[in-house]
C-alpha cells in the first residue's frame, strides 16, 4: 500500500514539474512577401503560347510602356490586354505582319490593350465602341464587346471577331485574356474604296456630228468663204475700169 502511494506521488510530481517547465521558443512567423505590380511579360511567359505576341511588344516597346504605367500607377483605371496564341499569328495571311511600318505594327499591339480593367462581368456593361491604346482620346482603332448569353464575351474589329473565354491574369489592375484571332484593325486591313471613276464628258454634239470642243476659235462660223471674197473683189475691178474708159471716150 505504501508503494502505491509513493508512486502516486512520484508521478503527481513529475507532472507538476513538467508543467512548470518552460516550453520550446515559439518561433516567429515569417511576413508574406511583398506583391509588386503585375508584369504582362511574366503572365505571358508563363502562359507559354504567347512567343509572337510578345516579340511583338518588344520590338514596339509596349511592353516596357505598360509595366512602367503599371508600376507608377499613371491609370488608375488598370489595363485589359487580349492576347493572341501563337496559333493566331500562325493563321495570318504570310507576310502580313512584315507589310506592316513601324508606326503600324505600334498601332496594332496597342489595338490589343485596353485604358481600364474589365473582369469578364464587367464586360457587360461595356460602352461601345470600345477605346483601345491606340485609340488615343478619340481616335479610331476601336472595338465592339458583346456579351453572349453563355457568359462569353465577342470582340469585333471590323474585320475579326473572336470570343474570350480564358483569362491568364483577371486582377486589378491588369487582366489578360487569352484570344484565337489577331484583332487585325479595320483602319489597316478594312476594304479599301475603291477609286472614283472618270466623269464622262458633257459637251453636246453640234450638227453634222462635231462637238463644241472639236469647232474652231469663235466667229469661225460667220466668216465669209475665201472664194466668195476673191470674185467680189475682181467684180469691182472689173466696174472700176470701165468707169475709167467710159470717161476717155
Amino acid at each position: 500500500m505504501a508503494r502505491s502511494v509513493a508512486v502516486v506521488v512520484l508521478l503527481a510530481m513529475a507532472a507538476v514539474a513538467a508543467a512548470q517547465a518552460p516550453g520550446p521558443a515559439a518561433t516567429p512567423a515569417t511576413p508574406a512577401a511583398a506583391t509588386g505590380p503585375p508584369n504582362v511579360t511574366a503572365i505571358l511567359e508563363k502562359g507559354g503560347q504567347y512567343t509572337t505576341f510578345m516579340r511583338l511588344m518588344k520590338e514596339t516597346q509596349q511592353d516596357t510602356q505598360l509595366n512602367s504605367q503599371l508600376n507608377n500607377s499613371f491609370n488608375g483605371n488598370g489595363y485589359t490586354v487580349f492576347a493572341p496564341t501563337d496559333n493566331a499569328f500562325n493563321n495570318l495571311k504570310p507576310g502580313t505582319l512584315n507589310s506592316l511600318t513601324q508606326q503600324q505594327q505600334v498601332a496594332l499591339v496597342q489595338g490589343h490593350v485596353l485604358p481600364q480593367f474589365y473582369s469578364m462581368d464587367s464586360f457587360q456593361t461595356a460602352s461601345n465602341p470600345v477605346r483601345t491604346q491606340a485609340s488615343g482620346t478619340d481616335g479610331p482603332y476601336t472595338l465592339n464587346i458583346t456579351s453572349t448569353t453563355n457568359s462569353n464575351v465577342n470582340v469585333s474589329t471590323g474585320v475579326v471577331e473572336v470570343t474570350v473565354n480564358n483569362a491568364l491574369s483577371a486582377a486589378k489592375p491588369l487582366a489578360v485574356y487569352s484570344v484565337d484571332k489577331v484583332l487585325l484593325p479595320l483602319e489597316l486591313f478594312g476594304v479599301k474604296a475603291p477609286a472614283a471613276a472618270p466623269t464622262a464628258s458633257t459637251a453636246k454634239p453640234k450638227k453634222g456630228g462635231s462637238t463644241e470642243a472639236a469647232s474652231g476659235p469663235a466667229g469661225a462660223e460667220d466668216a465669209e468663204p475665201t472664194g466668195a471674197a476673191s470674185a467680189r473683189a475682181v467684180g469691182w475691178g472689173v466696174a472700176g475700169l470701165a468707169a475709167v474708159v467710159g470717161c476717155l471716150l
